[in-house]
């Protein structure tokens, strides 16, 4: 009696099976090394929080792990089949938006304005447009960018703490300046619309430590507009 299913039809399916897996697992154990490089980068510039002195060196130490994780991208650009970023780009994504997050942080610290997509593709040695292949996807740079908020808003709280009163106000301006370029934008991504309303939050917050040394009159600028008052009037 003749068989009516072919089975090497079944073992060709299996060995599709077993090279999808092998190839997840693949790019799993990458994805994994870069996570490990982004952990020890986030512990270096923890220390913003408890000492003002050591950002400088905090930052040299959050690139060079940068820098190790952008050799493992070039690697996980090999291991991804040509047109098939998407397909497994769920391994990927959150690291990414953390590490765009990290970027961003010693960006800001280092020089006090947001790194843009380009510059952040260039480090981690990604593309931008999406036909040349391993690409930095705009919503990931877009999420990582949003998580820089909440860091500062922590930050600003912490500088008080350590006596410094006017980092707070210019970090103020920053996050007011970000909000409103988000608001510019038309949000159809729900991840993306929940995050962006979250930064509410961080802007009340750091609008609520701004308001607390304007009022206890630490602010160097309070001063000096008081000072420039009570001349006025003398």
């Amino acid at each position: 009696m003749s068989n009516f299913v072919n089975m090497d039809t079944f073992s060709n399916y299996q060995k599709y099976i077993d090279n999808e897996q092998e190839l997840r697992e693949n790019i799993r154990l990458v994805v994994r090394e870069i996570e490990h490089l982004a952990k020890d980068a986030q512990i270096k510039l923890q220390i913003i929080h408890s000492d003002l002195s050591q950002i400088s060196g905090a930052c040299g130490s959050a690139r060079k792990l940068i820098e190790a994780c952008a050799e493992k991208y070039v690697k996980l650009a090999t291991l991804v089949p040509p047109g098939q970023y998407y397909r497994y780009s769920d391994h990927w994504t959150y690291i990414t938006q953390r590490l765009i997050f990290l970027i961003a942080l010693v960006i800001y610290l280092e020089a006090g304005f947001l790194v843009t997509r380009e510059t952040v593709a260039e480090m981690l040695g990604l593309k931008t447009k999406p036909g040349d292949g391993f690409h930095l996807d705009v919503e990931d740079y877009l999420l990582g960018i949003l998580q820089l908020a909440s860091e500062l808003s922590r930050f600003a709280t912490n500088s008080v703490t350590m006596g410094d009163y006017e980092r707070p106000l210019n970090i103020s301006h920053f996050i007011g300046d970000l909000n409103t370029g988000f608001r510019l934008l038309n949000l159809k991504n729900d991840g993306l619309r929940k995050r962006f309303d979250a930064l509410k939050y961080d802007v009340k917050k750091i609008e609520e430590v701004v308001y607390d040394v304007s009022i206890r009159g630490l602010s160097n600028k309070d001063n000096k507009d008081g000072d420039q008052s009570v001349a006025a009037t003398e």
